[in-house]
């Protein structure tokens, strides 16, 4: 028997997400939106590219949660998207009450899944998806630093016209402007990069990687980013359905670890069948552990200001 797989939200992040489930054929997909006719319509022309992809896979489209029922992981990307010109915080209040609003209804149907948000501002979107299901916190696990630490390896490729499986790379903390390319651990070829680009440029390389997503909104002009976000949390829900135990770097609820203590924070994770297995630490820099501490700061405003609303 197949697992089965909930995204809610048909947008560009959602309806992608389920197309790249949908080809794997590891699992069936739920398409939730509000929106009559647009989850049923978008899951219909997924189902009908199965004979060309090669997946027997099911996937409907339907605007309740009956049909979501028994779901072992859950994907959040409903919300409202940033337009140019605002951050993810901007889009805070309004899209606290539509996560609140859905993970409420996940819980009811399918109170053992593994809950993926996705919506931004991410790190409060998983940290009120976590108040509001009274899940444990290893299995609400958010998307952010895979995309994060892809941006930056993408650019270091094509920095130094190698392959991009030749960078190894960590992005930490709080997806937005405050996260926190590790470069003191990143490795070309094994070789530490601080060898083969100068600091000036590298600087560079690291404030594109933190205005990643706002470089593409401002090109875009009426969207945001989709392509790498979905691919991104397709890797998690791949790591999740076949316990593949990948480590991976994602928004997790910390409890001292990397002395942030009650907070979701980017950190790397061991993803498996119960979502985090485990939180891997390794060593930073002074100035690493300092900017990842004023990432969490930001975070805990974000914070501050849901619980006062």
């Amino acid at each position: 028997m197949r697992k089965k797989v909930t995204v809610v939200g048909t947008g560009n992040v959602g309806a992608t997400t389920a197309q790249r489930i949908f080809d794997k054929g590891h699992a069936d997909v739920v398409l939730v939106d509000i929106v009559e006719g647009l989850p049923q319509g978008k899951a219909l022309d997924m189902l009908e590219s199965g004979p060309v992809t090669g997946s027997d896979a099911s996937v409907i489209g339907t605007n309740n949660y009956e049909e979501t029922a028994g779901s072992d992981v859950a994907v959040i990307t409903s919300g409202i998207a940033r337009k140019p010109g605002m951050s993810r915080d901007d889009l805070l209040l309004t899209n606290m009450k539509i996560v609140t609003s859905v993970v409420t209804e996940i819980a009811k149907y399918s109170p053992d899944c593994v809950l993926l948000p996705v919506t931004n501002p991410l790190d409060a979107m998983a940290q009120r998806a976590f108040q509001v299901t009274g899940f444990p916190k290893e299995r609400v696990v958010g998307m952010a630093g895979i995309l994060d630490t892809a941006r930056f390896r993408t650019f270091l490729a094509a920095e130094l016209d190698v392959s991009v499986e030749a960078v190894s790379a960590w992005v930490l903390g709080g997806h937005g402007d405050t996260m926190v390319p590790i470069v003191g651990s990143t490795l070309i070829g094994g070789v530490p990069v601080t060898k083969l680009i100068a600091k000036d440029r590298l600087d560079e390389i690291v404030q594109r990687t933190q205005d990643g997503g706002a470089e593409i909104v401002g090109l875009l002009k009426t969207g945001s980013a989709y392509y790498a976000p979905s691919a991104a949390i397709a890797q998690m829900v791949e790591s999740i359905l076949l316990d593949r135990k990948q480590v991976l770097p994602c928004t997790v609820y910390l409890e001292g670890e990397y002395g942030v203590d009650g907070l979701f924070v980017g950190v790397p994770v061991k993803l498996g069948a119960g979502g985090v297995e485990e939180i891997i630490e390794f060593d930073l820099t002074d100035s690493e552990t300092k900017a990842l501490q004023g990432s969490a700061n930001s975070v805990r405003e974000l914070i501050d200001v849901m619980a006062k609303a």
